[in-house]
């Protein structure tokens, strides 16, 4: 493949047929024994000249292993009519290794290191796969994608390689396939009681000034109470992360759930420690000023959701983050039974300094490592058409997430009702069916990604009005590709824990006032000390590294 070394990976990518090529005469990836190499021998089951758009069936019965995380809100039932309609239409019975949700990363890690992972293995976030690349466990995906038509597809249409150019690793491959979206979908910002500020003639803020001054106004009107008292702080390394995710976003940083320690400096074209950052401290600076003039309740940080939600029905406050699923079945719901008149409503993410934007990758979700076993498999042809149609066609997309059209759902237009007696997510509270519980749809182990009018079928009216509205936003630039070669990762990764908790512990000391914001330097060089810089350096080599070699 000495050719395809002067192309670069964007390049490889486009070049499908190159790539297809490739791998059919012998430079894919993977160990097989000998003549694994050779797709030819593998192609027991698939179809011949499969293409996008076309319903994947395969020539004879097949069945496939898929490493299932087993939701507690819908526990797994052997009934569901998914996996009767998927042998309908495919020929492939799934055969589902089931991992209770509490346990999924732990026994996933064990499976792999023991060679009994099943060959399909979805519901890997990045990069969860790095810790299986140095071994040979997983199969480096990218090889295979010229098998995958809908996934190609998608990504062309989409414009996605600077996202897969992300999720390289040092040998210029990717080891994940993760799910696909057309457009950035957002979660998580404040929601705000609209009754109470109409009564004090208030407006819902659009930028992060604005929500200080409501604050503010609110805690004039009512002095004895936090405004705003916030949730999401257990069972995370950040507390309140959803809060920081969004604020961090307006100040252009990552942080909360999406903290990393290494973010891209698009200006000066290297990579520099997040929590390091001037636009990190300002964050810091205003969540310390609300604080400090008792704006957020300081509990936001340490107590538990219940207590945080309680507190918004009993009125003690009357701002809280929200994702649309929360709002409507929990505050709404809720707040409608215990204070008469109430009104809540979610605002898209307020504006701050960074401008209109987004943080960047967000339109990769999680995916699909694929066991290297499955290579050995004279089946392994089959299997990544299958896994392409499933995860990746318009029709198999649809069909994970609504069922069976005149069973589960009907459809108008782009418009979609489920059939009378049938819920989803607390839609119809008194419906006696459930498409999850009962049926095995809308499944998070096969419904992700997808086109924005698939991916918005199932927006209430006040998700459809948040996301049409940050839909409009520019999304930052992704991340350029900067893979850790194995020993340079195993190095990083004793770094990266001792850092990480540091930035997050100094930055809640800041916030609560528990250090002055003079100590800021202080906090700087206790980085310094745990190695910051050379984490940094390390980063920077690699992105070098892999410039200079990929183009």
């Amino acid at each position: 493949m000495k050719n395809a070394g002067q192309l670069s990976r964007r390049q490889m990518l486009a070049a499908a047929g190159f790539i297809g090529l490739a791998t059919i005469t012998g430079c894919s990836g993977g160990d097989d024994g000998g003549d694994g190499k050779d797709l030819s021998k593998k192609q027991d089951g698939a179809m011949k000249n499969y293409r996008a758009g076309q319903r994947f069936k395969a020539s004879r019965p097949l069945s496939f292993s898929v490493l299932h995380n087993n939701n507690p809100v819908y526990p797994m039932k052997n009934g569901w009519l998914f996996w009767k309609e998927v042998t309908k239409r495919t020929g492939i019975t799934i055969k589902p290794l089931d991992v209770p949700l509490a346990d999924y990363e732990k026994k996933r890690s064990v499976l792999i290191g023991s060679g009994d992972a099943p060959f399909i293995i979805p519901k890997t976030y990045h990069p969860g796969e790095v810790a299986f690349v140095s071994s040979g466990a997983i199969l480096p995906v990218s090889e295979y994608v010229d098998l995958m038509p809908n996934f190609r597809d998608k990504v062309r249409k989409w414009k996605l390689e600077p996202e897969l150019d992300s999720i390289r690793q040092s040998d210029g491959k990717y080891y994940l396939l993760p799910g696909l979206h057309e457009k950035p979908k957002s979660g998580y910002s404040l929601s705000f009681r609209t009754d109470i500020l109409d009564r004090h003639g208030l407006t819902l803020p659009t930028t992060w000034d604005e929500v200080y001054d409501v604050l503010r106004a609110l805690k004039t009107e009512y002095p004895d109470k936090y405004p705003w008292t916030d949730r999401w702080s257990t069972n995370t390394p950040f507390p309140c992360g959803a809060l920081f995710q969004y604020l961090g976003q307006a100040h252009g940083v990552k942080a909360g759930w999406t903290y990393d320690n290494i973010s891209f400096d698009t200006k000066a074209r290297k990579f520099v420690f997040t929590a390091a950052q001037d636009a990190y401290r300002d964050m810091v600076e205003y969540l310390r000023r609300l604080v400090a003039e008792k704006l957020l309740d300081p509990e936001s940080f340490t107590q538990q959701d219940d207590q945080a939600v309680q507190k918004l029905l009993a009125e003690k406050s009357y701002v809280i983050s929200a994702n649309p699923q929360e709002l409507v079945q929990n505050y709404r719901y809720n707040l409608s039974k215990q204070v008469k008149g109430s009104k809540i409503e979610m605002v898209p993410v307020p504006l701050g300094p960074a401008g209109p934007v987004l943080l960047s990758g967000i339109r990769l979700e999680n995916g699909v490592m694929i066991s290297s076993k499955a290579l050995k498999s004279d089946t392994f042809v089959a299997m990544m058409q299958f896994v392409d149609w499933l995860w990746y066609s318009d029709e198999g997309q649809k069909f994970c997430k609504w069922g069976v059209e005149g069973v589960t759902y009907t459809k108008s237009g782009a418009r979609y009702t489920l059939e009378p007696g049938i819920s989803l997510m607390g839609s119809d509270p008194d419906a006696p069916k459930d498409l999850q519980k009962d049926y095995g749809f809308f499944n998070g182990v096969f419904t992700y990604g997808g086109s924005w009018e698939l991916v918005s079928s199932n927006f209430s009216p006040d998700e459809k009005k948040f996301q049409d509205v940050m839909s409009q936003r520019e999304e930052l630039p992704v991340d350029p590709a900067h893979p850790l070669q194995s020993f340079e990762q195993e190095q990083a990764t004793l770094w990266d824990t001792p850092l990480k908790d540091t930035a997050i512990q100094n930055t809640l000391q800041f916030v609560l006032g528990k250090r002055p914001m003079s100590d800021w330097n202080a906090h700087l060089a206790e980085l310094k000390a745990k190695n910051m810089q050379q984490l940094v350096d390390l980063h920077n080599k690699a992105y070098e590294r892999f410039r200079k070699e990929n183009g």
